[in-house]
């Protein structure tokens, strides 16, 4: 088979997701990937036929999303991006001629399959928000930001020939052609062996939330912070604080090794964090709803606390309970990404069959 495969460039969670999928397909089928953003660098390093196309960057402030910042950076963006686009498509339509189309929640590879009249199979964890019935309970107080990331993710790949849909949460459907499936989870975390330590494991992508910070520096506990400073090209300790550069190795090592996760509300490392049954504290960024969400169900498993700031009445509460959150991880289990990957194999047979 011939498989368009595409990947939203923001954040990384899509990347190492679609490289544990993309490893898998490409074993048996000729695979070309578009990406945008940082994504791009990293699965060029692992795979052949990798395309860079333009899209959507988010831009932060403090803890929250710079709104008017990430319009105009996305504007600016697409008067150089989108011809840049349409380029990638026309070299992809003269020379591949893809039989399917696997998009992670990006459009471009979509609406190829669209123009083309091509099934195109979903694999991402946002589908979660639309396909799924969230209970009234679970969304008080945040029904306006559902409704309004409701309606972006509906209008992001409707009609596709089915959804698979990564989660550690499983709440009612709500929508045929969709299946709820474990978490997609790299090599290095099924081979990862969880431990017990002393060190807070922290995790930001924003680079400007000092709040954060300054609560964790008076905790006095050992943090392994990553993300916030990204430049580093060795360990910088201040105080009880240590930032980290990034080292996938180092990361995981200090992650299953972890007494606790602080971090976003990013799918991917909490994800990470529930399989190796290390109890997490989550601080979605505001003004995206998708990690409140993860939050949410988070802590209704038991499994962590959201928290929509942090100070130290906040952390040490979640200290507190980290025992409690402990023995509730273990009874997670999945056996690593045996279910999703027969899953994909399964729809791709579907969708081609249709096609022939």
């Amino acid at each position: 088979m011939r498989i368009l495969y595409g990947v939203v460039g923001e954040g990384m969670g899509h990347a190492t997701r679609s490289s544990v999928i993309l490893e898998h397909l490409t074993r048996e089928h000729e695979v070309h990937v578009v990406v945008s953003g940082r994504a791009r660098e990293y699965l060029s390093q692992r795979f052949e036929n990798v395309h860079k196309i333009w899209g959507l960057t988010i831009q932060y402030e403090g803890n929250s999303v710079r709104k008017l910042g990430t319009l105009l950076e996305n504007l600016k963006g697409a008067v150089k991006g989108f011809p840049e686009n349409i380029r990638a498509y026309f070299e992809l339509v003269d020379e591949f001629k893809p039989d399917v189309v696997v998009s992670d929640f990006e459009s471009f590879s979509y609406l190829y399959a669209k123009n083309h009249m091509l099934p195109c199979i979903s694999v991402d964890n946002m589908q979660i928000i639309n396909r799924a019935k969230q209970a009234p309970e679970l969304l008080s107080g945040h029904e306006k930001d559902f409704d309004l990331t409701r309606s972006i993710v509906k209008t992001k790949l409707p009609g596709c020939f089915h959804y698979l849909v990564a989660t550690f949460f499983y709440p009612e459907l709500r929508k045929d052609r969709t299946t709820l499936l474990p978490s997609i989870l790299r090599p290095e975390i099924l081979a990862a062996k969880s431990e017990p330590g002393d060190h807070l494991l922290v995790y930001q992508t924003s680079t400007t939330n000092t709040e954060l910070m300054n609560a964790l520096t008076k905790s006095g506990l050992p943090c392994k912070v990553y993300g916030v400073r990204r430049g580093i090209k060795t360990d910088e300790v201040e105080d009880n604080l240590t930032f980290r550069p990034f080292s996938e190795a180092a990361f995981i090592d200090d992650l299953r090794t972890s007494r606790a996760v602080v971090a976003g509300g990013g799918y991917t490392l909490m994800s990470e964090a529930v399989y190796l049954h290390k109890p997490l504290l989550s601080l979605p960024v505001q003004g995206q709803f998708e990690q409140t969400l993860n939050a949410l169900y988070l802590q209704q498993l038991g499994y962590g606390r959201h928290a929509e700031a942090l100070d130290e009445k906040t952390l040490n509460a979640f200290l507190a309970d980290v025992p409690r959150h402990a023995e509730a991880l273990k009874g997670y289990m999945q056996d690593g990404n045996r279910l999703m990957l027969e899953a994909l194999d399964h729809q791709i047979a579907l969708a081609a069959a249709r096609v022939r």
